[in-house]
């Protein structure tokens, strides 16, 4: 294993970069030409029957056959014309990545021959087997039909990879029966519920508002390591994560990584991927060096949250296929490395209308910005109000390591706002009365006309906060790397979505008791202002002070990703669920228990490969390397010199052998630890025994076997070592 460590080393050192070329030197010629976007639709779609089509995204409509089958007829002409083959329903299940399967555009007629064919049936709709998907009990394995249906607000594209060319067509998967088994559809659910609910809100600023969007900018963090020092870690291979690995003397302490120059092999993996993000129409912008060493970030520009959801799945996909042409592995763990950063996946959201109001966007009108304060405290409400089913949406085994270490945000979720705006909402909070001028010119007499010269500009960012209000939009930091957007887009939105129905309610009960409008609209935020105050918080989230405080404040903080998960099933989370549309009980309890499932199994693996390592690798290493010193003790008597020449010696090979006994003996427990926790009936018991039964050792073993690296000889030892791998580009 060795020998394999140090040729993995020589095959990374002599890289050279792999060009990368785009079809055009300016952006704007090749953006989205691998799209069937409305330009491409307009070519090969008759106009009636793009117009038809246009409307039933806008109205949200499901696509009929006869629609389907022109539609279809186009997007062949189109997919063929470019070099397609195959066209594939692609989906995003339970798993959380996505998923395809391929067929050819052709059919075998009566008399032999072969014609290209695409139904609008088979654009509409398909059926793959769905038992080997995660149902969390909905399927069974001999219940295996499915549904793939067409989901046409999200265009279909071309994915090209290594001369092949494949038409993907965005679908929803849902079983047999009708319940969902993706996280596209409650996503598209809880979005219509946002939409309606806000805009019902924004009527009472804006009769002109028919429609409202959740945007979403995604900020992507990774790591970036040689293909040949990837395969020479099988904990990397097995898990995404190394299970073992010594600080080295240099790692993020100098700061020196963050923001500074790309080394050029990287650069050009970046400009490559970045070349097929753009033909795709993902609007990606921004590419930098992150804090830790080998760890990078990239981000696309807002857009409508479903799309970017979606831009933000295939921009993965696109980053794992263009690094292997670049010999490199993208790690999107949210932990690949101890004692450095983790990597997560921002969330910046916000609200946006149909005639172009970003809804948490401050104004210099001081009639705007009562919009501004209605959605923005409304927000802060319903983080404060379901706190517990936000960290749900973003925990798994990968941030269960994550979180709370190495400048990612803790499990506590809280919301940063900045000081100027927290002196606005103290201010709104303590006026006992609120007098409004009339007029066009309508403000408020609490200092809320003076916001906007210092928001926009003065708002800090916080870096500790999981939450965080940043000028024009909240930025969810606590969010994995490799996770689905759409999990924690869609609790985002439905909570939302429920605060704002309720404070419409609010309102409207007191402007029926004879409130105006304004006062009755202020009175109500303010009574939100002092309900949710606790979750705001402006200072080190990293600290242990804050954990002490937040206890005092009534937040919690669940680090054990098993308990996270249950505010999932609360009678609170499912009645928000079903009254909002988005998801049955039934559908929320398969989610839970395929969660779960998933954790377990994460967890199991690790724990697995951990001990394979120990006895297939770490543990030989060290023997052998200790009985070279034995020998060497032994050559020191030979030829007559004394214990006190081989005292330090003897040190080393006692520390060894303590090692070795130490890390067989809790390898051993958490063998059987494991087997244990594999006997349990529910999954709920079981994936708590893990947490709390197995995962525990993994540190343990983890410190032993990290202080036998710096002891053994480095040619010896087996694994590749975190400066080679964090180091060497």
């Amino acid at each position: 294993m060795s020998i394999f460590r140090f040729k993995a080393i020589e095959y990374a050192q002599n890289r050279t970069p792999v060009k990368a070329k785009a079809p055009s030197e300016v952006i704007s010629e090749y953006f989205g030409i691998n799209v069937f976007n409305q330009s491409t639709m307009q070519k090969y779609l008759s106009a009636a029957v793009f117009k038809q089509l246009k409307q039933t995204i806008e109205l949200g409509q499901s696509v009929d056959m006869p629609l389907a089958d022109a539609v279809a007829a186009g997007k062949k002409a189109w997919a063929i014309e470019k070099g397609a083959t195959h066209y594939t329903h692609w989906f995003q299940p339970l798993t959380g990545s996505t998923a395809e399967k391929h067929d050819a555009f052709f059919d075998i007629e009566p008399d032999g021959s072969v014609l290209e064919k695409f139904k609008g049936s088979a654009l509409a709709q398909q059926e793959p087997d769905a038992s080997s998907f995660p149902s969390g009990g909905i399927r069974s394995t001999f219940e295996a039909r499915g549904h793939t249906a067409l989901e046409a607000s999200s265009p279909a594209f071309i994915m090209e990879m290594n001369s092949t060319k494949t038409l993907c067509i965005p679908t929803v998967f849902v079983s047999y029966t009708g319940e969902a088994l993706d996280y596209k559809m409650p996503l598209l659910k809880a979005l219509q519920a946002v939409d309606k609910a806000a805009t019902a809100v924004c009527q009472y600023f804006n009769n002109d508002v028919s429609h409202t969007m959740a945007t979403l900018g995604p900020e992507q963090e990774y790591f970036l390591v040689d293909k040949a020092l990837y395969f020479a870690r099988p904990d990397l291979i097995a898990t995404g994560r190394s299970m073992f690995g010594h600080t080295p003397p240099k790692g993020q302490q100098l700061d020196d990584h963050y923001f500074g120059a790309i080394p050029s092999r990287v650069r050009t993996f970046m400009v490559d991927f970045e070349i097929e993000c753009l033909k795709l129409g993902i609007p990606i912008r921004t590419r930098h060096n992150e804090v830790a060493p080998s760890q990078f970030e990239c981000a696309s520009t807002f857009e409508e949250c479903n799309l970017a959801v979606d831009h933000n799945l295939l921009l993965m996909e696109v980053m794992e296929k263009v690094a292997d042409r670049h010999y490199f592995k993208v790690l999107f763990h949210e932990k690949p490395f101890a004692g450095i950063n983790g990597s997560g996946k921002h969330n910046n959201w916000s609200l946006m209308t149909n005639t172009g109001i970003n809804l948490l966007a401050p104004s210099t009108k001081a009639k705007e910005n009562l919009r501004f304060l209605t959605f923005f405290i409304n927000t802060i409400k319903a983080v404060h109000d379901n706190t517990d089913l936000l960290r749900a949406a973003i925990m798994s085994a990968g941030n269960e390591h994550r979180l709370g270490a190495n400048e990612a945000p803790p499990a506590i979720i809280s919301v940063f706002i900045g000081t100027q705006l927290t002196e606005v909402l103290e201010e709104l909070e303590k006026k006992s009365t609120i007098k409004l001028d009339k007029g066009e010119n309508l403000y408020l007499k609490t200092g809320i006309s003076k916001i906007p010269p210092v928001l926009l500009d003065n708002t800090d960012r916080n870096r500790t906060s999981p939450f965080a209000f940043t000028g024009n939009k909240f930025e969810f930091r606590a969010v994995g790397s490799s996770a689905n957007c759409a999990s924690n887009m869609t609790v985002l939105n439905a909570i939302v979505a429920n605060q704002l129905t309720l404070f419409k309610q609010a309102v409207d009960e007191r402007i029926s008791d004879g409130e105006k409008k304004e006062v009755a609209i202020v009175n109500v935020l303010k009574s939100y202002i002092e309900d949710s105050k606790q979750v705001i918080f402006e200072g080190d989230g990293y600290s242990d002070a804050w954990v002490k405080e937040a206890k005092k404040r009534g937040l919690s903080n669940v680090t054990s990703c098993v308990e996270a998960l249950d505010a999932l099933l609360e009678e609170k989370a499912v009645r928000l669920f079903e009254e909002q549309g988005i998801m049955s009980h039934r559908e929320i309890e398969a989610r839970h228990e395929t969660l779960l499932e998933n954790y377990l199994k994460s967890i199991q693996i690790e724990s697995r490969i951990m001990g394979e390592m120990v006895f297939n690798h770490i543990i030989p290493t060290a023997i052998a390397y200790q009985n070279k010193l034995v020998e060497y003790v032994k050559n020191l008597k030979e030829v007559g010199m004394g214990d006190d020449l081989a005292k330090s010696v003897k040190e080393t090979i006692k520390q060894i052998a303590e090692y070795i006994n130490d890390i067989q003996h809790l390898t051993n427990e958490m063998i059987e630890a494991r087997k244990v926790a594999n006997k349990k009936e529910k999954i709920r018991k079981s994936a708590e025994a893990y947490t709390k039964k197995v995962k525990p050792f993994f540190e343990q073993i983890r410190y032993k076997v990290d202080k036998l690296e710096l002891i053994v000889n480095d040619e010896a030892w087996p694994l590749a070592k975190y400066r080679e791998i964090l180091f060497t580009r």
